[in-house]
């Protein structure tokens, strides 16, 4: 399955004629908190950045969690086991996972942070030291950063790369991979557990919750129903993929109030070769993608080439959103931030066609 500075998130916008299908969207995106929520205590989403807790983190250890025993060739099927993993030291914290760093970081423990892999892409991580290439791991380069704590999950790979760093005794705790948005929360939680910090974690938690309910009940009556189709792409190595249930950004759309054109064509998996025949069916009004993958296929004009793109109204409208490979399916703290900068850039696109 795909993987799901920091680079500014872009619109595609088809110039000139006029589309109704979103125009009530131009007036949406009045701030409403969620219930319950102290809504000064939500910081602002407009920006594309890390925002770290107040105050300072002060981690209580030792303490003791489960962590994912590795497996080789894992798939949606292989039972998942755990073993218990005590974690006595966090001064040096390399995380594997983009998404895990940013709770790291979130949580008040950048400082600690010695390296990352290559989807931390957020600009605070930028100068630290990179020890993956794709979701690949150098043992090497995790061992020549003297960690004291290691955060992978089951994504992280390769299998034998895994179990070399477990031989050398390293403090190594596996998280079950993230595609949901119940799996962030629970994630943040985890996170903030093994650092030793669980009321910030807590605390983080009802932060995000309340951030996305700030966008999730901005958007209005209009938009729901909107059709977007979430294109995995890697133009160089020829992979053209349709996501559908369990991608990741089905999620995401179903959040915002849309439909996930996978799923309502009835994928039954994650992702599924992009097929003609399956994309005018579904009949997307929006394209999501993600910036590096839009760029291998030679961004929009190349996009269109595609077999059945063109034939879609979000095609014929080049009516196409894309986002940092590192922040869209990356499950931490900054997901509220890009369903903001979704439905701020669908109120553009649909406004720029209004005119």
């Amino acid at each position: 399955m795909p993987p799901h500075p920091s680079p500014a998130h872009r619109v595609r916008r088809r110039p000139g004629r006029g589309a109704a299908l979103l125009l009530a969207l131009v007036t949406a995106l009045t701030a409403c908190s969620a219930p319950g929520t102290d809504h000064d205590a939500i910081p602002e989403l407009s920006e594309n950045r890390l925002q770290p807790l107040e105050g300072e983190a002060t981690p209580a250890l030792p303490v003791t969690v489960d962590s994912v025993v590795p497996v080789a060739n894992r798939t949606s099927d292989t039972p998942t086991t755990y073993e218990q993993v005590e974690v006595t030291d966090v001064s040096r914290i390399l995380p594997l996972n983009g998404g895990v760093a940013e709770i790291v970081y979130t949580l008040g423990l950048g400082d600690n942070v010695v390296g990352r892999d290559s989807t931390a892409t957020f600009a605070e991580a930028a100068d630290l030291p990179v020890v993956t290439q794709g979701h690949d791991l150098s043992v090497e380069g995790v061992l020549s950063l003297n960690p004291t704590l290691v955060i992978a999950d089951t994504w992280t790979g390769p299998h034998e790369a895994i179990e070399q760093l477990r031989a050398t005794g390293v403090t190594l705790v596996i998280l079950d991979e993230v595609w949901s948005l119940d799996g962030m929360y629970t994630r943040i939680t985890e996170v903030a557990e093994l650092l030793g910090v669980p009321e910030r974690g807590e605390q983080l938690v009802e932060r995000v919750r309340g951030q996305m309910a700030e966008v999730r009940d901005s958007l209005p009556d209009s938009v729901l129903g909107a059709r977007v189709a979430f294109l995995y792409l890697r133009g160089s190595a020829g992979v053209y993929l349709l996501g559908g249930p369990g991608a990741g950004a089905d999620e995401l759309v179903a959040e915002l109030g849309l439909e996930d054109a996978g799923t309502a064509i009835g994928l039954d998996q994650a992702f599924t070769p992009i097929t003609s025949e399956a994309l005018i069916e579904a009949q997307p009004d929006i394209l999501l993608v993600m910036t590096d993958g839009l760029e291998s296929v030679g961004g929009v004009d190349g996009l269109l080439k595609i077999p059945g793109i063109a034939q879609t109204p979000a095609g014929r409208e080049r009516r196409v959103i894309d986002y940092e490979d590192g922040l869209l399916l990356g499950f931490g703290p900054r997901t509220p931030q890009v369903l903001k900068a979704m439905a701020d850039d669908l109120t553009e696109l649909y406004e720029g066609e209004a005119r």
